[in-house]
C-alpha cells in the first residue's frame, strides 16, 4: 500500500465523509470488484469512481 492511500482515507474520514463513500473509495483505489448491484448505494458508487481515479472529488457531497 502506498502512503497516498492511508493519507487520503484519514483525510476523508476526518472530513466526516459517509462510511459508504469511504468503503467505495477504498475498493475503487485498490481495484477490487464492485459490490453486487443490490448492495450499491449512491455514496458507494461515487466513492468507487473517485477511488479508481485516485481523487476525492465527490467526498464533500457525501457527509
Amino acid at each position: 500500500m502506498d502512503d497516498m492511500y492511508y493519507k487520503t482515507i484519514k483525510q476523508i474520514e476526518e472530513a466526516g465523509a459517509d462510511p459508504e463513500y469511504i468503503q467505495g473509495w477504498a475498493s475503487g483505489y485498490l481495484g477490487n470488484p464492485k459490490r453486487e448491484e443490490q448492495h450499491v448505494t449512491a455514496a458507494y458508487a461515487a466513492g468507487y469512481a473517485d477511488g479508481g481515479n485516485h481523487v476525492t472529488t465527490a467526498a464533500k457531497e457525501y457527509r
